[in-house]
């Protein structure tokens, strides 16, 4: 099942909200961690974070030098809102760190090929094309799982 980690390959899952992508991503890092694999596990947006905090020091390619140290990293929920310049160029910097060193996955409402569509077109084209080269794309579809328990009254409860 992780045999995409060990090979250095990528993982991108998107879809509709509400289809489980990042309930999947979270059940791979445990299968990778009780593999005895390391996983980080970011937002985009701690990305941003990260580029601002590092960035005042100059410390950022230390800090991407690091967090590429683990077997697989993982950006979840991305494409839910548009990303801040610091986001941005966080994901492009840990792609490209990662780049055909370390395992990526990555879940998304979006298709990859959308990513331009919240970032700069320029950044999102450098950013999917190193992503996509040694990746696996899963797309979900259907309706969201909440929204469907909530419609039909499964998982209601009841006020007395």
């Amino acid at each position: 099942m992780l045999e995409w980690v060990t090979r250095k390959e990528n993982l991108c899952i998107c879809g509709p909200s509400g289809r489980g992508k990042s309930h999947f991503t979270e059940a791979l890092g445990q299968a990778a961690i009780e593999a005895g694999m390391t996983v980080a596990r970011f937002t985009i947006e701690d990305l941003g974070a990260l580029v601002r905090r590092h960035r005042a020091d100059d410390s950022l390619a230390r800090a991407m030098a690091r967090l590429i140290r683990t077997d697989l990293i993982i950006v979840d929920d991305i494409g839910l809102l548009p990303v801040s310049p610091d986001a941005a160029e966080g994901f492009y910097r840990l792609v490209g760190a990662a780049y055909e060193r370390r395992a990526l996955a990555v879940s998304s409402n979006l298709h990859p090929s959308g990513f331009d569509e919240i970032m700069t077109k320029t950044l999102a084209t450098a950013t999917v094309d190193r992503l996509l080269l040694h990746a696996h794309v899963v797309v979900t579809q259907g309706d969201s799982f909440r929204l469907n328990q909530a419609t039909s009254g499964q998982g209601v409860i009841p006020l007395r």
